[in-house]
């Protein structure tokens, strides 16, 4: 838990075409519940050849993609891997407050009953809008025949990715992350994605965003956390850490998940991160303090420095987001 655990996925820089419903910032459109859920995202398919699902926490090394002389591939990216199956069994939950029910099939359809404890829990779950807006990691209840249920407000209708981070029981297994599409049914209004910036504010706290993140190099993300201009040196362990870190992908929602270096208790928090390619991710810091666990949100482009020259020193987020939602079902 306290060694860095580097965050590993493709290099190929891969173009989701959502439609005009989808395109973030473009347009008005519904939703219904004629569309396709449970299909692993709007994401193009990676090349041929190389299989594009992935890794849990760390990743597979596979693959060359362009660029790249070797690529390791992304987690998410498909609805089934590994002989394993995300089955959604609510996947057009309405507006609000919902209970969302799931299941892990093996490859003979049944569903899986046995799990790896990783981090506190069985089974990790995440649903983030496809605007990267939204963003809640919850925390399910398995049942006795393999049904996981948990409760989950999604504010806006629009297009949803659901994750199941997880490992099964049986020996030699590896980590797995599997991804499928939640559809809130009606009228949908996306919004921009909020603007890169090194700061963002949760609940009275600050959190400082220091590093880059470049493709197919390890670099380290630091993130500060203060509160009313003083350091935090009493965060509390969360899933035992003192943070955990999930970044998405926008396009495709490439989904990458990493915890912290080893350290103390704030006001630092560090990363190893590699992106898998160019372009504009979502990091979303969990933290806990006072027993109550919050959730920093940033913008970054992998390359750039996650701080640029050009935003004033104590800039903000802007907070046209919902990263929040921490809850058991």
């Amino acid at each position: 838990m306290n060694t860095g655990v580097k965050i590993t996925a493709f290099a190929a820089a891969l173009a989701a075409t959502f439609g005009t419903a989808y395109g973030v910032g473009k347009g008005v459109g519904p939703i219904g519940d004629t569309a396709k859920p449970g299909h692993g995202g709007h994401a193009a398919a990676a090349p041929e050849g190389q299989e594009s699902g992935g890794g849990g926490h760390a990743g597979h090394e596979e693959g060359a993609a362009a660029g790249t002389a070797s690529a390791p591939a992304a987690g998410g990216l498909q609805v089934s891997e590994g002989g394993y199956t995300l089955a959604l069994e609510t996947p057009a939950p309405a507006v609000g407050t919902s209970t969302l029910r799931f299941s892990i099939k093996d490859a003979n359809g049944r569903k899986v009953t046995a799990f790896t404890t990783e981090h506190g829990k069985e089974l990790h779950f995440i649903v983030a809008s496809r605007d990267l807006n939204v963003f809640r990691h919850l925390h399910p209840v398995k049942g006795a025949d393999g049904t996981w249920t948990v409760r989950a407000d999604l504010p806006a209708a629009g297009g949803y990715k659901a994750f199941a981070d997880f490992k099964p029981a049986v020996k030699g297994a590896k980590g797995v992350t599997l991804g499928a599409d939640l559809s809130v049914p009606g009228a949908y209004a996306p919004r921009p994605m909020p603007p890169v910036a090194p700061t963002a504010n949760v609940d009275g706290y600050q959190v400082r965003l220091a590093g880059t993140l470049d493709p197919g190099k390890a670099g380290e993300l630091r993130l500060t956390v203060t509160k009313a201009g003083k350091p935090v040196t009493d965060l509390e362990p969360y899933l035992g850490a003192y943070g955990h870190l999930v970044a998405l992908r926008d396009g495709d929602l490439a989904y990458l998940h990493v915890h912290p270096n080893e350290g103390g208790r704030g006001p630092d928090v560090s990363f190893t991160a590699t992106a898998p390619s160019s372009g504009t991710y979502r990091l979303f810091l969990d933290f806990q303090r006072e027993g109550k666990v919050r959730t920093a949100a940033f913008t970054v482009r992998a390359g750039a420095a996650s701080a640029p020259a050009s935003t004033p020193a104590g800039g903000t987020q802007s907070p046209a987001h919902d990263a929040g939602g921490h809850s058991h079902g």
